[in-house]
């Protein structure tokens, strides 16, 4: 049975360039799953300076230039056997809006180019996709890379740091999720555990040691635990990877480094402070060359 049923793409029908189409088309190829690609369009401002009549005629007729361009790429989807269906709508919330489509459909998959928003930008107000990221009910894929549209190879990030039920959950569904792509894919999947090991934190634990001795303590326990973890789930030597560093710096450097299609990460769900500087996951989208898939 294929790992995919239903996946919804949302596209912005200005950026008729992005790649998000070929690569949620090559997807569905591959799974025999149903496309949905729903293109969201922000209302123009300038209409407004228009005559009521001359607005209402504007207004058609650039939805009809975004309808007729998207039903030209449907047409070419279902020539390579894909089960495509479109629609092409005004938006003036765009976050609820796609969150309403997904519970409504409830597709394995939403689908969405990144959008690369400015730091002072996120200072003041949340990005759509980290918006998405932790209220959407199912797993995101995010395109952030320009590489391959079907994926070759997927790391799953887990954090082996602790043994708690939750984190141990979370693991089991990032490394489900990445299997499951894997296969639909034939990709290669490896596992990836980057650690960071904050001075402070040394501090704290230190009782008499040095914080060198500290160290060595802590890394032959995490990677005891991502040894542990990578076995349980059949993970082959040579596609194992305990990387030392700042998630987000480590994560973009070894995809980079080894030409990563996708990576798969958790989405953890923050409050106060901590919702307001935003995840590692949700920071990582502007780091990392590659693709992400957030469970």
């Amino acid at each position: 049975m294929s790992q995919y049923q239903s996946l919804l793409l949302v596209i912005n029908p200005a950026l008729r360039r992005s790649p998000a189409i070929s690569h949620a088309a090559a997807l569905a190829k591959a799974s025999g799953a149903t496309l949905h690609i729903v293109a969201l369009v922000k209302s123009l401002d300038i209409l407004w300076l228009l005559e009521e009549g001359d607005r209402e005629k504007a207004r058609a007729n650039y939805l009809q230039d975004h309808r007729d361009w998207l039903k030209y790429q449907a047409g070419n989807l279902r020539d390579r056997g894909i089960d495509v269906t479109v629609e092409v709508a005004w938006s003036d919330d765009m976050k609820q809006e796609i969150l309403d489509l997904v519970t409504e459909m409830m597709p394995d998959l939403l689908i969405k180019q990144v959008q690369h928003e400015s730091l002072l930008k996120r200072a003041f107000f949340t990005p759509l996709d980290w918006h998405l990221l932790r209220h959407c009910p199912v797993p995101v894929y995010l395109l952030g890379g320009a590489g391959q549209a079907l994926p070759r190879k997927i790391v799953a990030a887990v954090d082996a740091s602790a043994s708690d039920p939750v984190n141990d959950q979370l693991n089991k569904r990032i490394i489900d999720q990445a299997t499951a792509m894997a296969i639909q894919c034939d990709a290669e999947l490896h596992l990836l555990y980057a650690y960071d090991i904050s001075q402070e934190y040394l501090e704290e634990l230190g009782e008499g040691l040095t914080v060198s001795e500290l160290t060595k303590e802590l890394r032959r326990e995490f990677e005891s635990a991502y040894i542990d973890l990578a076995k349980r789930y059949g993970v082959p030597a040579e596609r194992r990877h305990f990387v030392v560093g700042h998630p987000v710096a480590a994560l973009s450097e070894f995809a980079d480094a080894q030409h990563v299609d996708v990576i798969v990460m958790g989405r953890v769900q923050y409050h106060g402070l901590d919702k307001l500087l935003g995840s590692t996951t949700e920071h990582i989208l502007y780091q990392v060359p590659c693709n992400l898939l957030a469970v």
